[in-house]
């Protein structure tokens, strides 16, 4: 085997494309383009040609509610130019198939780094909820004298909530 070209993309990057939609990890057409280094355009049109690859659990085009809600939570053009279209999201399976459709030597190398993100973050999900499982265990085994230790431990494990920023002057 000859040498593996360096990592094009640091996996943080390739983390926050990765959203939770329909109870599935998805990214997003666009995401997936900047990191093809593709016209999310081009990246489009090579999925319709191929669309008997691509199953509704592989692919799926965001509903105009959940595209409203996606376009409420990111600062968006003002109207003039943008999409046409509502965007696709492509599950983790929907990702490894692109790597069919898109030949390039590049889209081969970001696809793999993808793949291992997504492996890596269903090993810290299964960990994760490992730890809670074990929590559950323990504290029922013993009585309210821990339960701050319990208490703490959870607030530990738990996810971190997202603050959302507000945009626009402060009051002051």
């Amino acid at each position: 085997m000859g040498k593996t070209p360096p990592l094009l993309l640091p996996a943080e990057r390739i983390e926050r494309s990765i959203l939770l939609l329909r109870g599935e990890k998805v990214i997003l057409d666009k995401d997936i383009a900047v990191l093809y280094g593709v016209e999310t355009k081009a990246l489009v049109q090579a999925t319709k040609r191929n669309l008997d690859r691509f199953p509704a659990d592989f692919m799926f085009q965001l509903t105009a509610e959940e595209a409203e809600a996606l376009r409420s939570q990111t600062v968006t053009s003002n109207g003039r130019g943008g999409r046409r279209y509502r965007p696709y999201a492509f599950t983790e399976q929907g990702v490894a198939m692109l790597s069919s459709v898109l030949r390039s030597e590049r889209a081969v190398r970001v696809n793999i780094e993808i793949m291992r993100v997504f492996v890596r973050l269903r090993q810290v999900m299964s960990t994760q909820a490992d730890l809670v499982r074990r929590l559950d265990e323990l504290e029922q085994r013993y009585d309210g004298q821990f339960k701050a230790v319990f208490d703490a431990l959870r607030q530990l494990v738990a996810p971190p909530e997202r603050s959302r920023r507000r945009i626009g002057f402060k009051e002051t």
